[in-house]
């Protein structure tokens, strides 16, 4: 049995600077040992740690989809000491990722319905790797109407830009992207903040479920729209990555009452959440 501590050793094949700040950028690895890829399958909302050597690890949710074969993608947001390493490594350098850590969407569960997909800001990383997964062509006909509310501060801080143009043309999604505020006259789409927009314009919560990940004053805001909308707490679906730890329960600083969130989540049903205390 492998070590569950010990990191897989990859190589930054490609670095995007995603957000005008510079302070978002994705970073695509490649493993340096082909067997290290078979042994690191992923679901769709799962994370890894990151690391690096004299730094430290960090978990990071993985923005690609396991549909996605031969590369990983994680978007990494630079607020501390070994974010801020990466952000200073080139293309070609060698980092460790451990994992794939903690549990996923639930997608057999939600097969056959339709799925709204509601994220804002940083946290649209394994919203991506989830919504590249429900439309590949192994997987699309698996799901009924897929959805997308998707907000950011500025248009010059969302996310895979070019991902969500594509999104916009295709006729098996529809997009409704959001900004706060913007003074750009060429901005062609909602602004306003992730709840306004998702009462506005979330479908039917008959045969539907939502999956909701994003900073905690979006969800918090969110999740009485959705039930105003009908979604049962069975049907809300939301992962909670700020809590996500060392990724196998040792450390214990991610427990909330009984669920360590590292290994029994991070996602949850909102069902599972309101019979834990309310420490998140």
């Amino acid at each position: 049995m492998r070590n569950p501590l010990l990191p897989f050793p990859v190589k930054i094949d490609d670095i995007v600077v995603e957000t005008e700040d510079r302070n978002l950028k994705t970073f695509k690895l490649t493993f340096l040992n082909p067997e290290d890829e078979k042994l690191f399958q992923h679901r769709a909302g799962q994370f890894a740690e990151l690391s690096l050597a004299g730094k430290g690890e960090i978990p990071i949710g993985i923005a690609s989809s396991p549909t996605e074969k031969g590369y990983l993608l994680f978007t990494v947001n630079k607020v501390g000491l070994v974010t801020t390493a990466l952000h200073r490594l080139q293309a070609g350098d060698i980092i460790g990722v451990r994992g794939p850590l903690g549990n996923s969407y639930p997608w057999e569960q939600l097969e056959g319905s339709n799925v709204v997909v509601i994220g804002g800001g940083f946290a649209f990383t394994t919203l991506r790797a989830s919504i590249v997964y429900m439309l590949h062509p192994d997987n699309r006909q698996r799901f009924g109407d897929i959805t997308v509310i998707y907000g950011a501060r500025t248009p010059g801080m969302l996310l895979y830009k070019s991902e969500l143009a594509e999104w916009q043309q295709r006729d098996d999604i529809s997009m409704h992207i959001t900004v706060d505020a913007t003074d750009d006259p060429e901005w062609k789409y909602n602004v306003g903040f992730v709840p306004t927009i998702t009462k506005e314009k979330a479908p039917s919560a008959t045969n539907s479920y939502a999956i909701v990940c994003g900073p905690p004053i979006m969800i918090k805001f969110t999740l009485p729209v959705l039930a105003e909308l009908g979604f049962t707490q069975e049907h809300i679906i939301t992962s909670l990555e700020m809590r996500m730890k060392c990724g196998i329960g040792m450390c214990g600083r991610c427990n909330i009452g009984t669920e360590y969130v590292c290994k029994d989540g991070p996602v949850f049903s909102l069902a599972q959440l309101a019979r834990l205390p309310a420490e998140y």
